[in-house]
């Protein structure tokens, strides 16, 4: 087994271009199995979520060809509705393939799928709104059962503003008779760049980040060439990571305008930002300072997936601070592993108590899930001694070569086996 090896104290330092991002990618290479043909998405982050999906769509009968971070697709050979178990189980986002496969061969199977394990995600808001616009959902013996020879526009109230499943409601909408109506629609920026996927295909999309999305079924969509836009959250990770070491690092490939609740709140601890076009500058502050209370929330609120990270710059800061995690009741399984490297922190139910520390201490500490990973390893780029972070895989669903792009900033990190670590 894999674990990164970390010798803290050292600031980061030079340039660096950001990842494609990865929860644009996904959906959009599932989208594009409503028009068949040759597609080339571009920009697709080599991971490990991006290999399954892959996978997937071979499975499926989808001829598939990646050339460094770009991805060609054959989908005029698809052929299955069937999404294999052993494959769906491996990753969330193979649930994009439901509103896909629903309006291309009108029936999807599957079962529920898996992922991170950071507290309650149902796909209830996914299966309501696909039988909303006429398909008839069937689960028995843990498989579900879609179908339908044809669906229709309906006005669909999401219940909670769900990214996936506004997701596949798009996808799903795009060819189905007459005009959808999506309200309390999610409104992240990946969202957005699927409207914009979905519209340069031929579809009929509007108002993706707002509330209300309306999509005008089409009868037929065209393959065509697009690159996904930059990661949000990764580029969040090396801002944070900057901040911690007392670093100055130039990101590029960057949009401010997608990561402005985060930017603001690492602003808030002191360090100093300043951005042109893509480029953005980061420097690091001689002492981190308290902001206070952080509540996460849907898009444009601060994200649940920069949480993990901000609590571990915050365990530096000079005062105390609070986390209130009112997305997912699970994420906070790196709390423990905070403490063990030295942070001063303490849970009550969804909140946590920061009190900052001078100094975090190398510790071995495990990532059990893709986010706390990342707070992990930017802990360790800021503590004194070694660090061992143990849990590669769940890292390498959201990062790509985050040890490759560390170490071209200067940090002293190591991939190895954890025979070779400790001996």
């Amino acid at each position: 087994m894999e674990q990164f090896v970390i010798k803290g104290g050292k600031p980061l330092y030079g340039t660096v271009r950001v990842q494609g991002a990865k929860n644009s990618a996904l959906p959009i290479l599932a989208a594009a199995l409503l028009a068949g043909g040759v597609h080339e998405i571009r920009d697709v982050p080599r991971l490990s979520d991006i290999f399954v999906m892959g996978e997937i769509l071979k499975a499926l009968g989808v001829k598939v060809k990646k050339d460094g971070n770009t991805v060609g697709l054959e989908t005029t050979t698809l052929k299955s509705s069937c999404i294999p178990e052993v494959l769906m189980r491996q990753m969330r986002s193979s649930i994009f393939l439901m509103g896909p496969l629903l309006s291309r061969l009108q029936e999807v199977s599957l079962t529920r799928p898996g992922g991170c394990d950071i507290g309650a995600r149902p796909i209830d808001l996914h299966l309501k709104g696909l039988a909303s616009l006429g398909a008839t959902v069937e689960e028995k013996d843990g498989v579900i059962h879609c179908f339908a020879r044809k669906l229709t526009g309906a006005d669909i109230f999401l219940e909670l503003p769900s990214v996936g499943a506004t997701e596949n409601i798009m996808m799903a909408a795009v060819r189905a008779e007459g005009t959808t109506v999506i309200r309390n629609a999610a409104r992240e920026p990946e969202i957005v760049d699927l409207q914009r996927f979905l519209n340069r295909m031929g579809a009929d999309v509007q108002g993706a980040g707002s509330r209300i999305i309306r999509i005008r079924g089409v009868k037929q969509l065209q393959p065509v060439s697009y690159e996904v836009i930059p990661d949000r959250i990764a580029a969040g990770t090396l801002v944070v990571a900057t901040a911690m070491t007392g670093g100055e690092v130039l990101l590029t490939h960057v949009v401010k305008e997608h990561m402005e609740s985060t930017l603001s709140l690492i602003e808030k601890t002191g360090a100093e930002l300043r951005s042109e076009g893509d480029a953005l500058w980061v420097r690091g502050p001689s002492q981190l300072q308290a902001v206070g209370n952080v509540v996460t929330k849907p898009y444009p609120g601060f994200p649940t997936d920069m949480q993990p990270q901000m609590m571990a710059l915050l365990s530096l800061a000079k005062g105390e601070n609070s986390i209130f995690e009112s997305v997912f009741e699970g994420r906070f399984k790196h709390v423990q592993e905070l403490i063990r490297m030295g942070a001063d922190l303490s849970t009550v139910e969804n909140r946590v108590e920061i009190r900052g520390v001078p100094q975090l201490m190398g510790h071995t500490v495990e990532a059990t899930d893709l986010r706390a990973g990342a707070a992990l390893v930017v802990a360790g780029l800021a503590a004194s001694g070694t660090t061992l972070v143990k849990g590669l895989s769940h890292i390498d669903r959201g990062y790509e070569g985050l040890d490759t792009t560390l170490l071209q900033l200067g940090g002293q990190i190591q991939r190895c086996s954890s025979r070779v670590a400790s001996g």
